[in-house]
C-alpha cells in the first residue's frame, strides 16, 4: 500500500461480506469480518483462508500441536453483503449531521 495517503475502504470490523474471488469464493454466503489490516489492505474474514499452523508448547498450550487459523485476503476479494438485495453490493459514501453514512448501490439500503 501506498505510505503518502492512508487508505480509506468501506469494510469494517464486524460487517457481513461476500468473498468474491480466490479459492473460497462464494457470492451467496455471507461472512463475518473479523479484523480490518488497512496498512496491508488485508481484511480476515471468518471462515475463509483456512491455513494450518505448528505451534510449540508453551507455558498456555502445553500440548503444541498442528491448529488451523484464518489468514488474511485482500480487501479487493471480498465485497459487502446486502441483506435486502440477498448478494453482494458497491457502497457509496455520504455525510449526515457530520457523520459518514454507508449506503448501498444496488437497493439504497443505509448499513450499519
Amino acid at each position: 500500500m501506498s505510505t503518502r495517503f492512508k487508505p480509506k475502504f468501506n469494510i469494517k470490523k464486524g460487517d457481513n461480506v461476500v468473498v468474491i474471488a480466490g479459492d473460497d469464493k462464494d457470492a451467496k454466503k455471507p461472512r463475518k469480518v473479523l479484523e480490518v489490516i488497512t496498512e496491508k489492505g488485508r481484511v480476515l474474514v471468518e471462515g475463509v483462508n483456512i491455513v494450518t499452523k505448528h505451534t510449540k508448547p508453551t507455558s498456555q498450550n502445553t500440548k503444541g500441536g498442528i491448529v488451523k487459523i484464518e489468514a488474511p485476503i485482500a480487501i479487493s476479494n471480498v465485497m459487502l453483503w446486502d441483506a435486502k438485495a440477498g448478494s453482494g453490493a458497491k457502497v457509496t459514501r455520504t455525510r449526515e449531521n457530520g457523520k459518514s453514512i454507508r449506503t448501498s448501490k444496488k437497493s439504497g439500503e443505509v448499513i450499519k
